[in-house]
């Protein structure tokens, strides 16, 4: 095997299982709310164009990467669409209970 190709290989092994963690945490958690939407959009937008020149390269390590890459990022995209908009429909807000709770305050206390 060749450096070239060996160097390939184990950076697509270290970049890949650096982003698993991140993609476990959100498959177990659905809780997306740190990452930007925006951010996701684009890296999925550049994984496209990445696409057209990845393609023109003979088959290796950065295929395994570039489509690993592209699921991961088309994964967070879609939980983050679906998860964020699901949270934020059924999520009660709080804020209400705590000025309640902050006026009856004196009550409570015997003032």
């Amino acid at each position: 095997m060749d450096i070239p190709l060996l160097a390939g290989t184990i950076s697509t092994v270290i970049f890949a299982g650096s982003m698993l963690p991140m993609l476990a945490k959100a498959a177990r958690t659905r809780d997306l709310g740190s990452y930007s939407l925006g951010n996701i959009a684009l890296i999925n937008l550049g994984n496209v164009v990445h696409t057209l020149y990845v393609v023109t390269l003979p088959v290796g390590p950065v295929w395994v990467l570039h489509g690993f890459y592209v699921v991961s990022s088309a994964l967070m995209l879609a939980w983050c669409l679906r998860y964020r908009s699901s949270t934020h429909a059924t999520e009660p807000t709080t804020e209400p209970a705590t000025r309640v709770a902050d006026a009856d305050l004196p009550v409570r206390l015997g003032v």
